[in-house]
């Protein structure tokens, strides 16, 4: 625990020494394109920025311990309400992302491991180091010039179709979609959103399937040589009791932690994901505040990037103690 306390305040002092030394100055940009020297100074002492940088730290962690992370240059408005306003929108696919993944990843896994050598492990391989290699943002363009452009099966961007408000509005009652639509049962508005989320949350887990994929193989292959899974066979024990029953069960701990670490890793990637499918959620806000030199908005982005790690981490070790008794939390 104390660890991850100095891993969140060593990205704080990092994050918020090197957007300082930005050459840019925050009180114009926050002014506007026609901001006077008089209101430049006035802002600048507003914003506190005329104070040495160490007093502006600790000015900052006072605020951030009050839940304040100050307001954003480029909105105007408070970052913790521009963060909850845009997380339903990431959350909503980075889970549908992720379960994709899983769901797909694991049995892949499974089965490259249960043919290994044959053709079933070479198609699965393959696969992984297609997911693995290639760039969320070549993968996004691509997948929209197939779905779209060429067959028109899909949506090109955006979370709903923009004339879904006027026609089949969603009421908002936890700002994520898919729940708020299934909720009112709204059946139109469900299946419009389910569409628009299709080829974003593809592009999202094309990684995280190749890499659950070839780690849940290889824990897999590993398991499979030990004494226990010869002798279940040797008393006849049929095989997809062992493959799913015997050895996928001892076999999945290293696989948890890579799902750990590609949520984790899934929570920035999908910067790339949002700005290819104009997705409004926190990515594509973070992308705007890095090009406008927004501070205090990146500070929060990335200490809930830093703080969303350190959570996910230590919930995969909780996990992990609780499948496997041989892992102690001590």
């Amino acid at each position: 625990m104390f660890s991850s306390f100095v891993v969140l305040v060593g990205v704080s002092i990092i994050t918020f020494f090197i957007a300082r030394v930005i050459p840019s100055d925050a009180a114009a940009l926050y002014i506007g394109p026609k901001a006077r020297s008089d209101d430049i100074e006035r802002v600048r002492k507003q914003l506190g920025l005329d104070q040495p940088l160490p007093l502006q730290y600790f000015i900052y962690m006072r605020d951030l311990l009050h839940g304040d992370l100050g307001d954003s240059i480029g909105t105007k408005r408070p970052v913790l309400v521009e963060i909850a306003d845009r997380a339903p929108a990431t959350l909503e696919l980075l889970m549908a992302g992720m379960i994709l993944a899983v769901l797909a990843g694991v049995p892949l896994g499974v089965l490259s491991a249960r043919w290994q050598g044959k053709l079933p492990d070479l198609v699965v391989r393959t696969l992984s180091i297609v997911g693995v290699s290639m760039p969320a943002f070549f993968l996004g363009l691509l997948l929209q010039i197939i779905f779209f452009r060429s067959l028109n099966w899909l949506p090109l961007a955006g979370r709903v179709s923009s004339d879904l408000r006027f026609t089949h509005p969603v009421a908002e009652i936890t700002n994520f979609i898919l729940i708020d639509a299934l909720v009112t049962r709204n059946w139109t508005a469900l299946a419009d959103a389910a569409v628009h989320l299709v080829l974003p949350a593809l592009t999202l887990a094309a990684y995280p399937i190749g890499l659950i994929a070839r780690m849940t193989r290889a824990a897999m292959l590993e398991v499979l040589q030990q004494d226990y899974i010869r002798t279940a066979r040797a008393y006849g024990t049929r095989d997809h009791i062992i493959i799913y029953l015997y050895a996928l069960k001892n076999a999945i701990s290293p696989t948890l932690t890579v799902i750990g670490l590609t949520i984790a890793f899934a929570l920035t990637g999908t910067f790339f994901v949002e700005v290819i499918f104009n997705w409004p959620g926190l990515g594509l806000f973070t992308v705007r505040s890095l090009l406008n030199v927004d501070y205090p908005a990146i500070m929060g982005m990335t200490l809930l990037g830093a703080a969303g790690y350190v959570i996910i981490n230590l919930c995969v070790d909780i996990v992990q103690a609780w499948i496997d008794p041989r892992v102690s939390l001590r």
